[in-house]
């Protein structure tokens, strides 16, 4: 028994296996495989039952893979259904579409029908974007982008995310856009202020419409081509480092020391110009950090404060300007030209601090100390010294204007982030289709604006809509919206 238990122990894995397989295959008797592997019979039987365990295990996986979950009543509506989901929730092409039902459904369709059966819902789609009311849109952002060198001009509320105007056009000037916003305004359209760049034909059409509205400058586009200013300069500094380095090498290597004069004047200029890139680079960093923390930040300055800090800088930048790079002049050009929209937020944010004071019966110093205090980070000693002072000074009226400060600043957009973020997405169902036409556009306006949002980081949206965002009322699928009945498990 002994001598069993000692061979048993000492056997590898590998002859296990082989041993079981014997077992299973009933060639030989128990007994027999004990007895010329010198185990006992118990031991034989014990590698049997790992055997069997391990492929009734990879058999039963094998039929719940298998099984069949539910069944599918496929159906020319219902695969009219898969196609609009293909396009626009997949953003598939018309010919991946077709692949995929020949693929996997065995079912032949032609390019053309598939462009047909899209068109059949386009009329309803138009009529659901008609109807909306778009009165309840209080910030309007507006941009362009463009696809084969056409422009597509964009519209959206900046509190729902809804898409209210997606037109392809000829052009952009004034005239273009004042047509396309003139409809949208027939539909109810009437902002406190929109937010777009400084494109000419945008501005000029606000001004025309609504001309007594502000037109908020995007603060996004400026801080862009700012920070791509210092990025550049950077370079050349890095490349005046370079090629004064080389200079120096060379000299190293000269014969005996012997250094020509030449060469030492080089190596002279170089010092020159590289000094006069970083120092051009750290002035300009030093500039543009202003602008982003002091200028254009949310939590700031009165709006006269900034104005006068902006002026500094364009200044300041004017004093650079160098021929050698284009750069800064054209950013103190876009400054000065658009200050005042660029800064338009900031007048905002000065009349609702001026109504907390009021409401709270405390002075406006107070009140803006309370919004200066978000520029300190919450985890220095700073933040919390501040915090402790202020508690002190306004005393249990602190919370609720802590509160109202926070909601002030919340609901006062400098950028028009939500319309760059429908670009971007869009941008994905453009790219696999050379020309877009009003139909198709009609539609994608339609499915982006009632789709649901499947997570957000603003968890109220989870769930919902843009259209219901912006309406407050719950509508029904999108797909049932055009007609069809959506496929629910029993």
């Amino acid at each position: 028994m002994k001598s069993s238990v000692c061979v048993a122990s000492g056997l590898s894995s590998s002859y296990r296996q082989q041993l079981a397989v014997k077992v299973i295959s009933k060639n030989e008797s128990v007994s027999h495989i004990a007895r010329n592997e010198k185990v006992s019979r118990k031991f034989v039987y014990q590698q049997k039952n790992i055997a069997q365990n391990a492929l009734n295990q990879a058999f039963k996986k094998k039929e719940k893979e298998e099984e069949v979950l539910y069944n599918l009543p496929v159906t020319k509506t219902w695969i009219f259904q898969l196609i609009l989901g293909l396009i626009f929730i997949c953003r598939s092409s018309y010919r991946a579409v077709a692949e995929l039902l020949r693929d996997l459904f065995d079912y032949s369709i032609s390019i053309g029908t598939i462009h047909n059966r899209v068109q059949e819902v386009v009329s309803v789609a138009r009529k659901i974007n008609k109807s909306v009311d778009l009165s309840r849109i209080n910030v309007a952002s507006l941009d362009e982008l463009f696809h084969s060198n056409r422009p597509i001009l964009t519209g959206v509320d900046n509190d729902s995310s809804y898409c209210f105007l997606l037109e392809e056009a000829q052009h952009r000037d004034e005239d273009t856009w004042g047509w396309y916003l003139l409809e949208v305004v027939e539909q109810g359209l009437d902002p406190k202020y929109t937010i777009a760049d400084a494109g000419k034909g945008i501005r000029a059409a606000h001004k025309a419409i609504w001309s007594n509205k502000v037109c908020q400058g995007d603060v996004w586009h400026i801080l862009d081509q700012a920070t791509t200013l210092c990025r550049s300069l950077i370079k050349k500094a890095q490349g005046a480092t370079t090629e004064r380095e080389k200079l120096e090498a060379k000299m190293e290597k000269s014969n005996l020391g012997i250094i020509s004069g030449s060469l030492s004047n080089k190596l002279s200029k170089a010092i020159k110009n590289e000094q006069k890139w970083l120092n051009l680079a750290d002035d300009i960093k030093i500039l543009v950090y202003w602008l982003r923390m002091d200028i254009l930040c949310l939590a700031g300055a009165s709006w006269s404060e900034r104005m006068e800090l902006m002026n500094f800088v364009i200044d300041e930048l004017l004093i650079r300007e160098t021929k050698a790079h284009k750069g800064i002049k054209a950013l103190r050009v876009a400054l000065s030209n658009q200050k005042d929209d660029l800064l338009a937020f900031a007048k905002m944010i000065d009349k609702k601090l001026a109504e907390i004071a009021l409401r709270f019966k405390i002075p406006l110093s107070w009140v803006r100390e309370v919004c200066l205090l978000r520029k300190k980070p919450l985890s220095t000693n700073k933040y919390w010294q501040k915090w402790s002072q202020l508690q002190k000074k306004i005393s249990h009226k602190f919370w609720s204007i802590n509160q109202a400060v926070e909601e002030a600043l919340n609901s006062t957009p400098r950028a028009s982030s939500l319309v760059e973020n429908l670009n971007s997405r869009l941008r994905n169902y453009f790219h696999l289709r050379k020309h877009l036409g009003s139909d198709y556009l009609e539609l994608l306006q339609f499915f982006l604006n009632h789709r649901t949002f499947i997570e957000s980081r603003k968890p109220e949206r989870v769930g919902k809509s843009p259209a219901e965002l912006m309406t407050g009322e719950k509508h029904q699928h999108w797909l049932e919206m055009l007609g069809f009945e959506v496929f629910q498990r029993a």
